[in-house]
C-alpha cells in the first residue's frame, strides 16, 4: 500500500511530535525533512567555515548519511537558521527533491513533515495537514527546548528569531512555506500534545477508512 501523509507548518507548531505519533500508530515510515536541511546547513557551515555557499551546500545535500541526520546539534538555533538559509537555495532543494519524493511513495505508507510537503514534494498526498499555532505559544515551546543549553535565552529572543525565520520561509521564491489549497488546518495553540495528536489521527483515519 502506498499512502502519503504530508504535514507542514512553521517551527514549534507541533508537526514533528504529531508526525512521529501518527507514524507509530499506523506503522508508516517517517521522514523529518527539516533534518535534511538542518544537516545540509550545518555541514555547509563547517565546510565553508561560517559562509554558506550554494555549491557546497548542494554537493553535501546528496551525500548525507544517517549519522548526519542524527547529529545532536541539529536541534540548535544555529542549525535552524542555517537550514532556513540553505532551504532557500534552488540547488539544495533540487538535490533533495527526488529523495523526498521516492520516500513519500514507498510501500507501507509514509509521513513527511516540513514546509513544502503538500505543495511541492507530495501534492498528490492522500492527506495534507497544516499545523500552526500562535507566534507567542511557539516561542514559549521552543524556548523550553533550547534553554537547557542556553539558560539566559528569553522567550522574547526566540520570538524574534521565529518571526524572522517564518518571514524568510514564506517569502522565498522557491517552495515558500504555505498551506496547500486542500490542506486541513490544525491549530495547536490551545491543544495539549495528546489532543493535537488525537485530532490528526482522526483526520487520517477518516481518509484510510
Amino acid at each position: 500500500m502506498k499512502f502519503t501523509v504530508a504535514i507542514d507548518g512553521p517551527a514549534a507548531a507541533g508537526k514533528g511530535t504529531i508526525s512521529r505519533a501518527v507514524a507509530e500508530k499506523f506503522g508508516f515510515a517517517y521522514l523529518d525533512t527539516g533534518s535534511l536541511y538542518r544537516a545540509v546547513g550545518v555541514k555547509a557551515l563547517e565546510i565553508g567555515r561560517g559562509v554558506i555557499d550554494p555549491v557546497v551546500a548542494a554537493r553535501v545535500a546528496g551525500n548525507l548519511s544517517d549519522t548526519d541526520l542524527n547529529r545532536d546539534d541539529l536541534r540548535t538555533g544555529m542549525a535552524g537558521q542555517a537550514a532556513s538559509k540553505v532551504a532557500a537555495m534552488p540547488p539544495v532543494r533540487e538535490a533533495l527533491l527526488e529523495f523526498q519524493k521516492d520516500y513519500a511513495r514507498r510501500e507501507g505508507g509514509a509521513i513527511l513533515d516540513g514546509r513544502d510537503i503538500g505543495t511541492v514534494i507530495c501534492p498528490e498526498a492522500e492527506v495534507k495537514i497544516y499545523v500552526t499555532a500562535s507566534d507567542e505559544v511557539r516561542a514559549e515551546r521552543r524556548q523550553k527546548e533550547l534553554v537547557p543549553d542556553k539558560p539566559d535565552l528569553t522567550v522574547g529572543q526566540v520570538l524574534i528569531d521565529l518571526r524572522a525565520r517564518d518571514a524568510r520561509d514564506a517569502a522565498r521564491d522557491v517552495a515558500p512555506m504555505k498551506p496547500a489549497q486542500d490542506a486541513l488546518l490544525l491549530d495547536t495553540t490551545k491543544l495539549s500534545i495528546d489532543a493535537a495528536v488525537a485530532e490528526a489521527l482522526a483526520l487520517i483515519q477518516k481518509r484510510i477508512g
